[in-house]
């Protein structure tokens, strides 16, 4: 029969590597200098300045983000891509996450679709689409940028919209395509057409060369087609006026400029007093 042998305490130090003591002593002031050095900001401006510690290590082995190719950029600038992508020089390529990168420009206006992939070992690649704009839209003394079914698509920011159609009222963004036909019924007219006010939701005036052209409710196109008619053979759009009435079908009304309104009541006058012919 064997003997049962007890269960017999081994001191703790025989159930350690040797050193191990010292070891785990060095580790823990190194734990505390590290919690002071990420409780100081020391971390942080590490990070701000380098990236994360897997970050420069994966740049160290050869990973870092060296070339960002995008394509189908037509008005967005390769540097707005970078910044709302957040990708600089402190990124490495193995620890970019391509759906992060995708979210953050996928919140950009004027993107419509957007795809990130990595090209190993140090490129990046972003496809995307934009959206086009159509035309500008004022309200309430703000500019945006909007396609043609009227959606805003960005914020006017700077002049690179700037040749865009403009379209000025509440709710006039919904009626883009409407006032887009009648710059392209106003032909030899269409350059000198500033803008489009949508009145009362209903009709629209013209802005041309500070001529207000107040177009009818129904049957616009054709008006406008008087319009350039009336152009062609009178000039009178080059004439001391300041609005044409249009609204009614039969008939155009115009209001003179103060000066053209006082020469046309001074040739009245003289006309007026211009002795009679006597027949003979």
């Amino acid at each position: 029969r064997g003997i049962r042998r007890s269960s017999v305490a081994v001191p703790i130090e025989r159930r350690m590597p040797r050193h191990l003591g010292m070891g785990l002593a060095f580790g823990f002031f190194g734990l505390v200098a590290g919690a002071g050095f990420v409780s100081g900001g020391g971390y942080a401006e590490l990070a701000a300045r380098s990236g994360t510690p897997l970050d420069m290590a994966a740049r160290a082995l050869g990973f870092g983000l060296d070339k960002v190719t995008i394509s189908g950029l037509v008005q967005l600038r390769s540097a707005e891509i970078l910044q709302a992508a957040g990708i600089d020089q402190r990124n490495s390529l193995p620890f970019l996450s391509v759906v992060d990168v995708r979210d953050r420009l996928s919140t950009v206006p004027l993107i419509g679709a957007v795809s990130v992939r990595k090209i190993y070992p140090r490129e990046l690649l972003i496809t995307l689409t934009e959206r086009e704009p159509s035309a500008l839209w004022q309200r309430n003394g703000e500019i945006a940028v909007i396609a043609a079914d009227g959606t805003v698509i960005d914020q006017m920011r700077d002049g690179r919209f700037s040749d865009l159609p403009l379209v000025v009222g509440e709710e006039a963004n919904l009626r883009t395509k409407e006032y887009l036909a009648l710059l392209e019924a106003a032909g030899p007219l269409k350059d000198r057409i500033r803008a489009g006010t949508l009145v009362s939701g209903r009709r629209w005036t013209l802005k041309l060369d500070g001529i207000d052209v107040r177009l009818p409710e129904t049957g616009a196109r054709e008006a406008v087609a008087r319009l350039v008619k009336l152009e062609a053979e009178s000039s009178l759009l080059e004439k001391d006026i300041i609005a044409v009435d249009l609204r009614l079908p039969d008939r155009v009304v115009v209001r003179l400029t103060e000066e053209g309104a006082a020469a046309r009541l001074e040739a009245q006058k003289k006309q007026q007093k211009k002795p009679k012919g006597t027949e003979t």
